[in-house]
């Protein structure tokens, strides 16, 4: 069981997309806010990144930024932005000395993952930190796909932004390896409780079979657990089952008995009570919100 794959799986919603631009002097572009992720590389030349709500963020060639709250934000060639434009209506400009490449994210931002909410409101790659040699390849490829269009492209794009928002989390996680979900994916007895409930949520699990599962006491997984998860164990069973549940609701027309079923509920009765402790609506209404 690949956790993170599993866990951006779930969150992920539509297909990703990315576009590249050359741009010349002077040049200020807007993104509003966005219910998902979005990412900018500086492929040549240098600019800043200007936070609606943070800290302006120097960039310079070949630096990476990730935003996976999808906070609005300019991109700009200085910190007097002026007026910026939507990158939208951005008009390319062979002259130009600086090339971006930008892309985002669609995630389903009703049930953000723990994992992803540990995540900065920036994650700043620079181009000279850390040994993030696959990173670099990827975003090669990436950014040969977008210049260069070629039959299969659109397949391209997919795969390789889905490798880069992989690659991003995991240089982060690398370079922070302290912090709590870095340090439960590196813990083994962690790990295998976490993938043990992925890879059977509709099992009836009680904290003694994932104490089993982990070779610890009870008292034991649940201290250790929850300092790494931030989560008790049990809780984190209930909300990634509600998050598998909200997907189903989102994706498929499967019927309220047989999603409760997959999620580890003998009744749709307790499902949907459960279901809607967590999001304040029974799974019928919020299978609508999307309808």
């Amino acid at each position: 069981m690949d956790l993170l794959s599993d866990i951006i799986a779930v969150m992920r919603t539509g297909r990703p997309s990315a576009s590249w631009a050359r741009v010349a002097s002077p040049w200020s572009y807007r993104f509003a806010p966005y219910d998902g992720a979005g990412f900018h590389v500086v492929v040549r030349g240098s600019g800043w990144l200007l936070m609606d709500d943070g800290d302006p963020v120097q960039l310079g060639p070949g630096d990476v930024v990730l935003l996976p709250a999808g906070h609005g934000h300019v991109l700009a060639e200085s910190r007097n932005a002026g007026d910026p434009v939507p990158f939208e209506h951005a008009v390319p400009d062979e002259t130009g000395n600086v090339e971006l490449l930008c892309g985002k994210y669609r995630l389903d931002r009703r049930r953000t993952h723990p994992l992803l909410a540990t995540l900065p409101n920036v994650l700043h790659l620079p181009a000279h930190a850390g040994d993030h040699g696959r990173l670099r390849a990827a975003l090669g490829l990436l950014a040969a796909e977008t210049t260069n269009p070629r039959p299969g492209r659109d397949a391209a794009l997919a795969g390789l932004l889905d490798l880069l928002l992989v690659y991003l989390v995991r240089a982060w996680f690398d370079d922070h390896e302290d912090l709590g979900w870095p340090r439960a994916l590196r813990d083994r007895a962690i790990t295998a409780v976490l993938e043990a409930m992925h890879a059977a949520p509709d099992k009836p699990w009680r904290i003694e079979d994932l104490a089993a599962a982990a070779g610890l006491s009870r008292t034991t997984l649940t201290r250790r657990f929850t300092d790494l998860v931030g989560q008790a164990p049990m809780t984190y069973l209930t909300h990634w089952r509600m998050t598998l549940a909200a997907r189903l609701l989102r994706d498929t027309d499967l019927g309220l008995e047989p999603v409760a079923r997959r999620v580890g509920y003998a009744s749709p009765f307790a499902f949907s009570h459960a279901f809607k402790r967590e999001f304040g609506v029974a799974p019928g209404q919020y299978r609508s919100l999307d309808a």
